[in-house]
């Protein structure tokens, strides 16, 4: 791009037939704008040779592919990280499984817990349905992980549970969820099974009374366990249209603006879905709520295992030890 300055000087020189600037100046002017000249073949072999040179040296390489070598190391240690620690993690569950393990025994299960600080009255779990698999095994696998739950909440003496599936897949089989929790409890306690009842929100429930030698134990032995079904449509859809019923109601003058509040909130919420658990425990590898009623979880504890995989009685028994050692500051 040719400068003001110089366009000016070039064109005063024209109009005045060349006689302003000497050939030499016109040259110096111009010879920036110009192509350059012919290599001599000579010359053009020698470049050539130059650059294949700088473009194979170790340090022309270095040059360009800095940031992809930068990349590779740091890839690579991370990498060596998370397969050390997932052998880690892996190890230690193998060794906790062998030494503590239920064996299908409430009295073992109860006195892994009995000496906690504190249990939770409502626990809550997150379940994923395996969309990949065949031939129903992912609802069966879903059922039988929910009613091992169910058995370990009745050992360790927890009375209320709530499973949280997010397409909603175990809501449409609750007469079959309700089987398979009645014969894992009665393959657990035998002749002293306790009551079992399941309800989803805006379901009917279905009720399970205690055998009649569980129903004769005086002592703090658990009688009944109540289980609640939730899925998706559960969670910001009811805020949703609990929200809309108010804004309605207000609109009509059948409730005040004022009479709005949380507590009114909480209790409609707690009377159409649940109250909330005071514990959260997740059997994946990172904290996803994918979903789960998010009122619900305001001042709940959660828990959940390092590069775990599955539901386990490991991460249970886990869960519950933070609970007991967690401090409940509520805001403070």
């Amino acid at each position: 791009m040719f400068k003001p300055r110089e366009i000016e000087a070039y064109r005063r020189d024209e109009k005045l037939g060349h006689k302003l600037l000497t050939p030499e100046e016109r040259i110096r002017l111009l010879k920036p704008y110009l192509p350059s000249p012919p290599l001599h073949p000579s010359e053009q072999a020698n470049k050539r040779a130059m650059e294949n040179e700088q473009r194979w040296g170790v340090r022309r390489f270095l040059k360009r592919h800095w940031h992809l070598l930068v990349f590779t190391i740091v890839h690579a240690i991370f990498s060596l990280y998370i397969r050390i620690r997932q052998a880690y993690h892996q190890l230690g569950n193998k060794i906790s499984s062998v030494y503590r393990h239920h064996h299908r025994a409430p009295d073992l299960i109860y006195n892994d817990v009995k000496d906690l600080r504190r249990l939770p009255k409502h626990l809550s779990v997150i379940l994923t349905l395996d969309e990949d698999a065949r031939g129903g095994t992912g609802l069966a696998k879903l059922i039988e992980e929910a009613s091992d739950i169910a058995a370990w909440c009745a050992s360790a003496r927890i009375p209320q549970l709530s499973i949280y599936e997010k397409t909603g897949t175990l809501k449409g089989y609750l007469p079959r969820v309700h089987r398979s929790m009645t014969q894992k409890l009665a393959a657990y306690f035998g002749p002293n099974t306790p009551g079992i009842g399941i309800r989803a929100p805006h379901c009917p429930s279905i009720e399970t009374a205690p055998t009649l030698a569980a129903s004769r134990i005086e002592n703090d032995g658990l009688k009944h366990l109540s289980v609640m079904i939730l899925s998706a449509e559960d969670g910001r859809d009811s805020i949703v249209d609990l929200t809309k019923t108010l804004a309605d109601m207000s609109q009509r003058g059948k409730i005040s603006t004022s009479d709005i509040t949380i507590e009114l909130v909480d209790a409609e919420l707690s009377e159409s879905v649940m109250g909330e658990p005071d514990l959260l425990l997740l059997f994946g590898p990172r904290v996803e709520l994918v979903g789960y009623p998010p009122w619900q979880v305001r001042l709940t504890e959660i828990s959940h295992v390092q590069d775990n995989e599955g539901v386990n009685y490991q991460v249970f028994y886990r869960g519950l030890l933070k609970y007991a050692g967690a401090q409940m500051r509520w805001g403070r």
